[in-house]
């Protein structure tokens, strides 16, 4: 029975154990810290597990769903068919699909927003139009800024902040200035044009740890869990663990890429992209909205919690924050939330917390898909999963599966066996 350690018990590690283990594939994955899920978890925080961060996916996520169904959990992620745009004020517009076919899906309520003039959507059609026709002939997006092409395009500023910016900041977390077109074209292209149900948007319907919890690591028993127990080395002899040797015949690294070094490994030199989690609980109801996207202001999404008392807000590539306090991000929430929802004049505050993840993603810049490696190391028997490895996407969640998928395949053919785990793009 062929044997494999992993390192890293994020998406992408859990995915690559997953996959191996499902193969019959026998399997150790070592997590430094006492749960698994990195930087898509949960954890206490009084009398209840709250996420880190609101985490999102969409239904061209076909490997995270994937991987969901391997972990027996596909039934607690709830999907959504509108996108709610507030504007200052309170006035709403809502993007679902109608009758048409993809491409044309959004047609009619497209053209009901009311965020947006007519110069806007008229300039944001033309724009997805030539998305169509660029996205597989032009060699040079990696080298160009999401709004260089917005730009090129001759995209309005209403457009550019009140859609382009709302959509692409939040799924690639980064700016628009600082993110390489090609990865806009992917969010768009996978998500909104290709397919008139790829757009839909889940959200766990529990804690994000529940998801990988031991009773669904149950479904797979050659799958051995091992938490508080950091692999301080990797190489070709195997891992060392609180100053002990562990062997097997192949080795997965499914850490962030910043830890390499400090396991002997190379590493990318990539920069960061911060997310910041607002967790607000109020006395009393403040929307009855599941979730909304904010217009003009610092924060960026609202997600409904629980019966509108709880909510949780998420501003990604957060830079501007880095350097307030917890208490004047809360103060800033609360600011921004008075503009959509009156309710929250008359509300007491409860309690808040703020997790700035400082280091959630790597930064999708211009000129980064050549520093991205493969799964194949230069170590022989060394396998690399992660977001930031070479996946075709960027950092996401489904990004973080795929990695895991990709580097359980080379795991497997190095073991000589021809198993397929990677489920391609839904176009």
């Amino acid at each position: 029975m062929s044997t494999v350690l992993i390192a890293g018990g994020g998406l992408a590690g859990m995915a690559a154990a997953a996959a191996l283990g499902g193969a019959g594939f026998e399997v150790d994955l070592f997590e430094s810290r006492p749960f698994l899920g990195g930087r898509a978890t949960s954890y206490p925080l009084g009398d209840e597990n709250i996420d880190n961060c609101q985490h999102i996916l969409l239904r061209c996520c076909v490997n995270l769903l994937d991987f969901y169904r391997r972990m027996g959990v596909g039934g607690r992620i709830r999907f959504y068919r509108e996108f709610y745009f507030i504007e200052p004020g309170g006035r709403i517009s809502v993007l679902r699909r109608g009758r048409l076919p993809a491409p044309f899906h959004f047609t009619g309520s497209f053209l009901g927003l009311k965020c947006l003039a007519r110069a806007d959507k008229l300039g944001i059609a033309r724009a997805l139009a030539a998305l169509r026709r660029e996205r597989l002939h032009r060699n040079d997006l990696d080298r160009i800024s999401m709004l260089d092409w917005l730009l090129q395009k001759r995209q309005t500023p209403r457009a550019i902040d009140r859609f382009w910016r709302q959509v692409l900041v939040s799924a690639v977390n980064e700016d628009l200035d600082r993110m390489a077109a090609v990865h806009g074209f992917k969010v768009l292209w996978l998500g909104f044009v290709a397919r008139s149900d790829s757009y839909e948007m889940g959200i766990p319907a529990v804690p994000l740890g529940d998801l990988y919890s031991t009773e669904a690591w149950r479904r797979l028993p050659n799958v051995r869990i091992h938490l508080r127990a950091a692999v301080e080395r990797i190489d070709a002899e195997g891992f060392v663990v609180a100053g002990e040797r562990r062997t097997a015949e192949r080795y997965i690294c499914a850490l962030p890429f910043e830890r390499l070094e400090a396991v002997g490994l190379p590493a990318p030199r990539f920069e960061h992209s911060p997310i910041t989690g607002v967790h607000l609980w109020f006395d009393r109801e403040i929307t009855t909205l599941p979730h909304a996207t904010l217009l003009d202001r610092t924060m960026q999404w609202m997600f409904n919690k629980d019966r509108g008392r709880y909510l949780q807000l998420v501003v990604s590539a957060s830079r501007d924050l880095t350097n307030l306090s917890r208490a004047e991000i809360v103060d800033l929430a609360i600011g921004d939330l008075r503009l959509f929802f009156p309710r929250v004049l008359e509300a007491n505050l409860v309690k808040a917390h703020v997790i700035k993840e400082m280091r959630a993603t790597f930064s999708a810049a211009p000129d980064t898909e050549a520093l991205r490696p493969p799964a194949q190391s230069a170590t022989p028997n060394v396998f690399l999963a992660g977001d930031w490895t070479r996946t075709g996407w960027p950092a996401t969640m489904e990004g973080a599966v795929r990695s895991g998928y990709i580097a359980a395949e080379a795991v497997a053919k190095a073991a000589g066996r021809a198993e397929r785990f990677l489920l391609p793009d839904i176009a």
